[in-house]
């Protein structure tokens, strides 16, 4: 079935699942390499992650479905398990994992929960990526906190994702000062680090070292680019983004939160440059951390920040901020001089934005690229529609893919050759309430 031309030829949309529990795709990377395959939590509305008892994946083909891993025991308050992505080459996949150690009175949390790995072949056995120290004076490698929402690398070296410290969740309630900030963390396999065991099981070995990348400061300098908040990040390029010495820079995009010159809070996009090696200290504190201080990033490590919004009429940036394979442009979305949320785009080493999208109603989620990088996919008018990246007219560039309905699409993928877009859609079966369900359209 080819691309549609017109707003009434429309691809045809097949359900993968049904039943009575959810099949959230969460908007991670979620397609097997061979795209056969699709993975996804549980969780239900009420309960979130920390209530959602297991990982399943359902073949695209035949509908079939496998449980990849099962907490037997879950209660409402964890440990939990959710956010699962693929890895873009192998059969594994990485996901939240709540701490062994959650109870009632110390349930799933922001800060306490880890990323852990299975392997297809091997469901229900988990090795452990991130380690986590929360005793002083802690481990270089190691985290103090929670991971959440972990993104592979598109050649599968590195892992990146949104962290928040529990250390510094403990100083903000000791002093009533805002501490337990998001930021932005990654881990390679390139070092080693051992974490002190203890009895609670607090404390979890990971596999792989992690640093944090981007400094968050609980009270920015209004008009500066310092950032209260790191989020709705991904990875730039498969590798990173060419350099005009041409090297490639390992490189991180996300939305910091600045404070404008009259004291209002921005989202701006950001990059965090990467070194190679990431178990080296920095200017500005240890790996580890303090009790009083957040981990801090490795030598080498810049944070720059490419968007300036927040003193025009329709200030921020909105979305999960994604990166063509080849790391030449950023997409983010932002408001035009209309007022109407677009899609724009942004080379990874700076410069003036480019309005990708003209649409006269607001487009409703983040993008997806097109392996290519010559399109983009994304929600708009409650359909899912293309745009190409080109000189053309708008009207030439822009096709409406699935018809419009009553509520937009959401967890917008396509799989890593590009022929398929997953998506989610909330349906009601035999009179009960709405579920979330996987459906596919097949761009061939």
């Amino acid at each position: 079935m080819g691309t549609c031309t017109s707003t009434t030829n429309y691809l045809k949309e097949t359900q993968i699942t049904s039943g009575d529990k959810n099949h959230d795709l969460d908007n991670n990377d979620n397609f097997s390499p061979d795209g056969k395959w699709l993975v996804y939590d549980t969780r239900t509305v009420e309960g979130g992650i920390g209530g959602c008892a297991s990982i399943e994946r359902v073949n695209t083909e035949t509908g079939e479905i496998q449980v990849l891993f099962n907490i037997p025991d879950n209660q409402e308050w964890g440990p939990g398990v959710g956010a699962v992505s693929y890895h873009p080459l192998e059969e594994k996949v990485i996901f939240i994992h709540g701490l062994s150690s959650c109870s009632k009175e110390n349930p799933y949390q922001q800060w306490r929960r880890t990323g852990v790995i299975v392997n297809t072949n091997n469901p229900n056995v988990t090795v452990y990526m991130d380690s986590r120290d929360i005793i002083p004076p802690f481990t270089a490698g190691a985290l103090r906190g929670g991971t959440h929402r972990h993104e592979w690398r598109r050649d599968g070296k590195w892992v990146g994702y949104t962290y928040n410290d529990a250390i510094m969740k403990h100083l903000e309630d000791s002093t009533g000062v805002k501490w337990n900030l998001r930021t932005i963390a990654v881990s390679v396999q390139n070092h080693k680090n051992t974490v002190k065991k203890n009895a609670d099981g607090e404390n979890v070995q990971g596999e792989w070292f992690s640093a944090v990348i981007v400094r968050v400061v609980p009270n920015p300098v209004p008009g500066s680019d310092e950032i209260s908040n790191a989020a709705s990040d991904s990875w730039v390029g498969t590798q990173g983004y060419l350099k005009a010495d041409g090297t490639w820079q390992n490189a991180r995009a996300f939305l910091g939160k600045v404070t404008s010159r009259e004291g209002k809070q921005v989202d701006e996009l950001f990059v965090a440059d990467i070194p190679d090696s990431i178990n080296v200290p920095g200017e500005y504190g240890p790996l580890q951390g303090s009790q009083t201080s957040f981990p801090m990033p490795p030598k080498g490590t810049a944070q720059r920040r490419l968007t300036h919004t927040a003193d025009t009429k329709f200030p921020g940036c909105g979305g999960v901020v994604r990166s063509s394979a080849d790391g030449k442009y950023i997409a983010y979305q932002a408001k035009d001089t209309a007022g109407v949320q677009q899609v724009f785009l942004m080379k990874p080493t700076g410069g003036a934005p480019v309005q990708l999208t003209f649409h006269e109603k607001d487009v409703q989620s983040g993008v997806r690229w097109s392996p290519d990088g010559k399109k983009v996919y994304y929600a708009w008018n409650n359909s899912i529609v293309s745009c190409e990246v080109s000189e053309d007219t708008f009207e030439k560039r822009l096709k409406i893919l699935t018809a419009p309905t009553a509520e937009a699409p959401s967890n917008i993928v396509l799989s890593n050759d590009g022929s398929t877009i997953a998506f989610n859609r909330n349906v009601k079966a035999d009179g009960k309430e709405e579920k979330k369900q996987i459906f596919t359209i097949s761009l061939k």
